[in-house]
């Protein structure tokens, strides 16, 4: 079996959020999808779902953190390029994501940050593989 990543999400409006997730390439998957919860692919083997809190909370085994004031997780995706971080940015925004600081430039990796509408903070990044700094030969 493929090994694949599902990350759960407590969500106030499942419906909201899908719509969210939809417009940044997220495909909805209506097989696990209800009123409750909709499971949206990012790939054949990554996964997030979107769950209600009463839903979310039937798994957890703690109370549901406020994440619009603490982060709770960073949520990375690799991008292929500086512009399809920059064309899945401006289309997050437009769907009701904000961005809380001005994108990051290390020169070797360009990283934006985006918050949904529950405050999970997504980053999503270009790495250039051939600007990485390479550490100095001690030798």
């Amino acid at each position: 079996m493929t090994k694949q990543v599902f990350i759960n999400l407590p969500v106030q409006d499942p419906e909201q959020s899908m719509a969210l997730y939809a417009a940044l390439g997220f495909t909805n998957n209506p097989q696990f999808s209800d009123d409750q919860g909709k499971c949206m692919v990012w790939s054949d083997t990554i996964y997030l779902m979107l769950l209600s809190h009463q839903k979310f909370a039937s798994f957890a085994t703690k109370p549901i953190a406020d994440t619009k004031a603490t982060v709770a997780g960073l949520y990375s995706l690799s991008l292929s390029s500086e512009e399809e971080v920059h064309a899945l940015m401006g289309k997050g925004l437009l769907a009701g994501g904000t961005e809380p600081h001005e994108p990051r430039n290390y020169g070797f990796m360009l990283q934006r940050t985006l918050v949904d509408f529950d405050g999970h903070t997504w980053e999503f990044f270009y790495m250039d593989m051939s600007k990485i700094p390479v550490a100095a030969n001690d030798n």
